[in-house]
């Protein structure tokens, strides 16, 4: 769903061996040894859970439960969209909560048609941000404005990162910015509910996208001020995927050939990124934001060199019982000051450099099955191994009521109009 600009720098050159950036040595200690792989075919997450008439049943369901939540969202959307010319910050405040909503639902549908074990360790960059909570669940501590980037395994990659914004602190699932492609726009309800939400959206070509971007990121970097006069940005989370696409044999095909040409190193689990749009979201929102938090993205049991998208089907997750085992979680932290925004060129290496180390703790992950653990500094290391697990889901059993309550009020004041004037007529 999430994407980047597609256009690269039109010759980047091949690092030299004193521009490069060494990558830590992240498999030290580590078995050699692939992590056990399915076999003979076997899909990472086991046999079918279920037949085919509950595989029909549980289909329904989730398209009744999800069509009628974003239908619920939609109208509720429609309802607050006068506020655009009453009263711009209460307007996107309002969609700001219409965006909760959704999360709720992906949270929901995770939870009840397809749990996942989250496991998440992180460098020291991320120390006394990722807490175990008393009920079970984990709590991120990241600031109200950032940029996360992360690789592209599979299509449903930011519906487990929206719902880190349900598990921050404070809670930041109505802010969440994607980049994406402009097709998407032409869904029904989606769509038009995604352009209500700010969503980017990209046609690919810089001379169309260029303004666009721009326009939307003056938006998220406006000045506000408080009743008491202090000055204020509202939250966001700016969420890319600088690969541009999600990982599959054809992605992997176009990646070795760009790194063949430009004579780069061609990176083994993970596709080069693309360095444009990162780079104009930087550029732009430089002294907004503080950090780019990043996200290496991992699920059990996918196999060495196979791709996720070819086991994990939105059927196969939802309908025959076949979600992921896990999702795995490596969080890092970049402070913007210390990335070189200087020129295209010069950040272009150090994404690159990034990514390198991604493929880094890709290669470890299929070898060992896991991440790097936490150092012992970080909060939830002790006791855990390194690792915090938890699953997607809300706070409180009945928390997605929300999504309705605002058609909700609306249809009792109506109901309630419709009998006093009925009592006026008689």
């Amino acid at each position: 769903m999430g994407g980047d600009l597609r256009q690269r720098t039109s010759k980047p050159q091949a690092p030299t061996p004193s521009e490069e950036v060494p990558a830590p040595d992240l498999l030290a200690g580590a078995s050699v040894t692939d992590a056990p792989q399915p076999q003979n075919g076997e899909h990472p997450s086991g046999k079918e859970k279920y037949g085919r008439l509950m595989q029909v049943l549980r289909g329904l369901s989730v398209a009744v439960y999800f069509t009628t939540s974003c239908i619920a969202i939609h109208l509720t959307q429609l309802v607050g969209a006068p506020l655009y010319w009453i009263n711009r910050d209460l307007y996107y405040a309002y969609m700001a909560l219409t965006k909760q909503s959704f999360g709720l639902v992906i949270t929901t549908i995770t939870n009840w048609w397809s749990p996942t074990t989250i496991r998440i360790s992180g460098d020291a960059s991320v120390a006394d941000q990722i807490r175990k909570t008393p009920d079970g669940l984990v709590e991120f501590a990241f600031p109200e404005r950032m940029v996360m980037i992360a690789n592209h395994q599979i299509y449903t990659d930011w519906l487990y990162l929206w719902w880190v914004g349900y598990a921050n602190s404070p809670k930041m699932h109505g802010y969440l910015y994607i980049i994406l492609k402009e097709s998407l726009k032409y869904i029904p309800f989606l769509g038009p509910g995604m352009m209500f939400y700010g969503f980017v959206f990209m046609s690919r070509k810089m001379a169309v996208d260029g303004p666009r971007m721009a326009h939307r990121l003056r938006k998220l970097k406006t000045e506000h001020t408080a009743p008491g006069g202090k000055k204020y940005m509202n939250p966001m989370w700016l969420l890319l995927f600088p690969e541009g696409t999600n990982a599959s044999t054809n992605g992997r095909i176009k990646s070795a050939k760009w790194a063949e040409k430009t004579g780069l190193k061609d990176p083994a689990h993970v596709l080069l990124p693309r360095s444009t749009g990162l780079y104009f979201c930087l550029s732009e929102l430089k002294g907004t934001v503080d950090y780019v938090y990043d996200c290496t993205v991992a699920y059990e049991g996918i196999p060495r060199g196979k791709f996720g998208e070819d086991y994990f089907t939105l059927s196969g997750t939802y309908f025959r019982g076949q979600p992921p085992k896990s999702v795995n979680f490596y969080w890092r932290r970049f402070a913007v000051a210390d990335i070189p925004l200087e020129s295209q060129e010069t950040f272009e290496l150090w994404l690159r450099e990034r990514w390198y180390e991604k493929d880094a703790l890709m290669e470890q992950y299929l070898s060992t099955g896991r991440f790097p653990a936490s150092p012992g500094s970080a909060v939830g290391s002790k006791g855990h191994e390194g690792f915090l697990e938890t699953e997607v889901r809300t706070r409180y059993r009945f928390e997605f009521l929300q999504i309705f309550v605002i058609l909700g009020v609306l249809g009792l004041v109506g109901n309630v109009i419709a009998k006093m004037w009925a009592n006026l007529v008689k």
